[in-house]
This record gives C-alpha cells, sequence and structure tokens, in this order.
C-alpha cells in the first residue's frame, strides 16, 4: 500500500531499541499485541491525536516492504486502513528518525520536505 510508513516514540525507548538491536513496541503496543504505525497521510493526525504536547519525541520512518507478511493493514480510526506489525521491528528496516520538536504554537514540527510530497 504504502513504500514508507512511520513511528512516533520517545526517545528514551527509541535508545532502548538502539541498544537492544530491535523495537519490541510502545507500551501500548505491547498492550494491543502489535506495534501500532501511521502511513505518511495519517502520521499528522496521529500525533495530534496521541502525542499532543510531548516532549523529545522522534519520527522514525520505516521500509514497509521490508517488514514482509508480518505487517498488515487492518481498519482502525475512522474506517481507515493503518499499519500493524505483528512481531518486533527490526532497526535494519529504517530508514531514517529525525526529531519531531514542538512549535511555539504547541504542534510538533515535521520536517520541512515532509510535507511536500517527499512521503506521500
Amino acid at each position: 500500500m504504502n513504500d514508507q510508513i512511520y513511528k512516533v516514540v520517545s526517545r528514551r525507548l527509541w535508545a532502548e531499541a538502539a541498544q537492544a538491536g530491535v523495537f519490541r513496541g510502545a507500551p501500548i503496543d505491547l498492550q494491543d499485541g502489535f506495534i501500532h504505525f501511521s502511513a505518511a497521510n495519517q502520521v499528522v493526525e496521529t500525533v495530534a491525536k496521541h502525542f499532543a504536547g510531548q516532549t523529545d519525541l522522534l519520527l522514525i520512518e520505516i521500509d514497509a516492504a521490508a517488514l514482509g507478511e508480518a505487517l498488515k493493514w487492518e481498519v482502525s480510526r475512522g474506517g481507515e486502513l493503518f499499519p500493524h506489525l505483528y512481531g518486533s521491528l527490526a532497526l535494519e528496516s529504517v530508514l531514517s528518525v529525525v526529531d519531531l520538536p514542538l512549535g511555539a504554537d504547541g504542534a510538533h514540527l515535521f520536517p520541512a520536505n515532509f510535507a511536500d510530497g517527499d512521503h506521500e
């Protein structure tokens, strides 16, 4: 469906994943039994809904094809299909990791090239 998918995580969780060599998920992922991701056209809304006002966040870009059959697109918010990974995230599938700081208005600032179509 999409070439890249996205995960928003705290800097602390990502540091733990880097040390372990694998990302097993945030607490909500572990609770739900899969790792929640968003497509490019979903991630801004996901951040606004689930991470409003949070600092020290990272935007992780993942090669969806590298995840194979463990990645399922399932109905979630508003009837949209969201990517869910049933398993751990191998760090080799990560394309980029960038800061997701808060702007002066309290909204998160996405990378400059994110909204220009490069990630759609």
